[in-house]
């Protein structure tokens, strides 16, 4: 078993919360496929991110992605101020990852 530390669990409890706000949000009952989450994503993402600058704020985040706005220091695990658009991608993919 790996060890983890406690933000990177903390991190993977917000990420997977994310996720299945995001698939229940959209009505989608399948397992995570990547292509189809990713574009969902993306487009919750763009939408939000009203500046076009590939940086969600928080502020931005409130108003477009509650669930991320919620979580929004441990998913800004670089204490920048903002998120990328990978960044989430990356820690859905992670959380996915971890369950098989």
């Amino acid at each position: 078993m790996r060890n983890l530390s406690h933000s990177a669990v903390i991190t993977r409890a917000v990420c997977a919360a994310i996720f299945a706000v995001a698939t229940l949000s959209t009505g989608v009952a399948h397992a995570y496929d990547g292509g189809r989450m990713d574009s969902f994503i993306e487009k919750r993402f763009k939408a939000a991110n009203t500046t076009n600058d590939d940086k969600l704020t928080l502020e931005q985040a409130k108003a477009g992605m509650p669930r991320v706005a919620k979580n929004f220091d441990k998913i800004d695990t670089d204490h920048k101020g903002y998120v990328t658009l990978q960044q989430v991608k990356d820690a859905m993919n992670e959380v996915e990852a971890s369950k098989k």
